[in-house]
């Protein structure tokens, strides 16, 4: 028998058929993906093929995935949703804050199995006037680059309609740190789906974790233009750390857009742009026309081989 999965409580994997017959499934001790080391070896959105007694035997080849570096194992990764076509980030500039590094961290992942991304800043209804002239001065930033930018409140609606049409049809990953908010624009964009939420906590000003564990959401009943195909949110846990996995120091400029469109023009080929004389990136930098936070994400992320890196303020 062959299906979806659609949820991934860690131990059992809930499997949809094409009918819409629901499996619980699982997995042997012993079943891995060829050539990655993966703390889930099978994710939401994998299609698999399972046997009578609710083991799965094998997964479809994937479209794309998600991936970062597992937090407990640094070896290994965690893929947090495959066969997407599009993500959606959640990000807040208070309560708690999202910073740029997480962002871009984020970003790169995604270029490098061209999955689109909309960066969705949310409870805008509760900053201050410095902190909404920061929000807009990174809207202009990442829209110059060439992300799409929407700027919402889900806990009170306002703008979270206009995020409706750019559901349909697809599958989409809804990702972001602990209490951004993630629960509550789903809520909004899927009311049979209930999930709980949780108040921001005020001592440490981060979220706190309502989602345990990953879910496909089946949106097709609450989008109105019915255009063709099935339209899918999967929800994931809040993450704190985004340790990018499986990328070797010379690809890494690559998925970042602004640096790449510089690098073009830098005098060496296997220019690092770290020191390099007649390093275009680094006089673009210099010139403001590449922001200094991205450049410093992108530095960050060449560190991430030194052991442990990652895992602070990412």
């Amino acid at each position: 028998m062959k299906g979806l999965v659609i949820k991934n409580t860690g131990s059992w994997y809930t499997v949809r058929t094409d009918d819409g017959q629901l499996f619980d499934c699982k997995i042997k001790g012993n079943f891995r993906l060829k050539g990655i080391r993966t703390t889930n070896p099978v994710a939401v959105g994998d299609r698999v093929e399972f046997n009578e007694e609710g083991w799965i035997v094998a997964i479809e080849d994937r479209r794309n995935y998600i991936i970062r570096k597992s937090i407990n194992l640094s070896k290994q990764s965690h893929i947090l949703a495959a066969n997407v076509d599009q993500a959606f980030l959640i990000v807040t500039v208070s309560k708690p804050e999202t910073s740029t590094t997480f962002i871009d961290r984020f970003l790169a992942s995604a270029e490098a199995y061209r999955v689109p991304v909309v960066l969705v800043f949310n409870k805008t209804d509760l900053l201050s006037e410095d902190e909404l002239r920061y929000q807009q001065m990174m809207v202009t930033l990442y829209k110059t680059i060439g992300y799409e930018c929407r700027q919402i409140s889900a806990s009170k609606g306002d703008g979270v309609e206009e995020l409706r049409h750019l559901l349909e049809g697809k599958v989409t990953l809804l990702s972001g740190n602990s209490g951004v908010g993630k629960s509550t624009l789903i809520n909004r964009l899927a009311p049979h789906a209930n999930l709980r939420t949780a108040e921001i906590s005020d001592a440490h000003n981060t979220g706190m974790h309502t989602t345990t564990f990953s879910e496909m959401i089946d949106l097709s009943s609450d989008l109105s233009q019915g255009k063709e195909g099935v339209s899918y949110l999967i929800d994931t846990p809040g993450i704190k750390g985004f340790g990018t996995f499986d990328m070797e120091p010379e690809e890494i400029s690559g998925y970042f857009k602004d640096i790449f469109r510089f690098s073009q023009d830098c005098k060496f080929s296997n220019c690092t742009h770290t020191h390099e004389p007649g390093c275009a990136v680094l006089k673009a930098v210099e010139d403001h026309y590449i922001a200094a936070s991205r450049y410093q994400s992108y530095l960050s992320m060449l560190n991430d081989k030194e052991e442990g890196k990652y895992r602070e303020g990412f």
